[in-house]
């Protein structure tokens, strides 16, 4: 595991250990539990999903308005009835806390059901709770999203950008001239790899092999994998790398900086691929914020993202193969079925070559 992937892991145990001295002691033991199967990432999510649950109690019912969170007893749970978990459903709709108000929608419903529902099961079957409302619950129907990807021109004119960006002040210009490079090679790769956003962000020099041209990546979930990159990645990450190709050293000169070393001011210890003009490794939210950047400079109405891009690698390569389990594979996706979810409603055209696979009429074959 890189040390980046440990940092991360380390940031989230943290910031789930800081949840939990605001939650009642049953939920450290539930926690506890389950951190041998569960990510702590994953538990870090649980964690916010339960609180939420915990707030409505307080909210909703009388005989705990006095309670802190931390305070409420394990009988909670035990006392709780479908219709309470109907109640709850409706609350989070739209519900105010502390000055500040909350919108949930189908998805966001959908997961803090399946945390509480995660955690029941956990008690019941150390049998400290016999009671399972959720079991009568019917669970909020999440409808499909549309999946947003840009077309070929969209690709073309994002590109572009990052060589003539428009509307940019002077000073955003400098920085610009600075960190042009390096944002070509972070679209590239989303656009030609597909990688998740995370994936680049945990990139370390040493995870690129130009002789086989792949990318090591840490998978979500802590595997490790090899990810193939074509010519055009290679190209945009020698630039900016300052690897020059069939160039000999000169020997009266100068070498001048590549463009990550212009970025790193000096901070040759730093490991990560991508670098701020801090010097050190580029967040995720600063490489959302990049691609966002870019994306209201060209023409589209489309709210494209580091998801979205790789949405766009992905919808073309199953058009370009038809190959399902080869996207899972090339995507990371565990589940194939997660996939298909997302990939398999674009083969209209593969469904319209279906209909007339069989030829009926004589002379009819193609």
């Amino acid at each position: 595991m890189s040390e980046y992937t440990e940092t991360v892991k380390k940031q989230n145990i943290l910031a789930l250990r800081a949840l939990l001295k605001e939650m009642p002691p049953f939920c450290t033991d539930y926690f506890r539990g389950i951190a041998s199967s569960t990510l702590p990432r994953t538990q870090t999510g649980y964690c916010r999903d339960i609180y939420t649950f915990l707030q409505f109690i307080i909210m909703s019912n009388p005989l705990y308005k006095d309670y802190q969170i931390k305070e409420l007893p394990l009988k909670v749970l035990e006392e709780m009835t479908p219709a309470d978990m109907d109640e709850y459903l409706e609350h989070l709709n739209y519900y105010v806390f502390e000055g500040t108000e909350y919108r949930n929608g189908e998805s966001a419903k959908a997961r803090k059901l399946s945390a509480l529902s995660n955690m029941y099961s956990f008690f019941n079957k150390r049998q400290a709770v016999s009671n399972n409302p959720l079991t009568a619950v019917d669970r909020p129907k999440v409808h499909d999203k549309v999946i947003i990807t840009l077309d070929q021109e969209q690709i073309f004119d994002l590109m572009d950008a990052v060589e003539s960006p428009t509307n940019m002040t002077d000073r955003q210009k400098k920085f610009h001239n600075l960190t042009m490079a390096r944002d070509r090679a972070i679209l590239t790769s989303f656009l030609g790899t597909g990688m998740r956003v995370s994936e680049l962000a945990g990139l370390d020099i040493t995870d690129v092999d130009f002789n086989n041209q792949t990318f090591r990546v840490i998978r979500k979930g802590g595997n490790e994998a090899y990810i193939y990159f074509g010519d055009d990645i290679r190209d945009a990450l020698c630039y900016y790398l300052g690897i020059l190709e069939n160039q000999e050293e000169p020997n009266d000169e100068i070498k001048p900086l590549s463009p990550r070393e212009s970025l790193l001011k000096g901070n040759d210890e730093e490991k990560a691929l991508f670098v701020s003009l801090r010097g050190n490794r580029m967040a995720v939210r600063s490489i959302e914020v990049m691609v966002k950047k870019y994306c209201t400079m060209i023409n589209t109405n489309k709210k494209i993202t580091p998801h979205k891009l790789r949405s766009t690698y992905g919808t073309a390569l199953y058009k370009e193969t038809g190959d399902i389990y080869l996207v899972a594979d090339v995507l990371g996706h565990k589940d194939v079925n997660t996939t298909k979810k997302h990939y398999a409603e674009m083969s209209n055209d593969n469904r319209k070559r279906a209909a007339n696979i069989v030829s009926i009429k004589k002379g009819s074959q193609k």
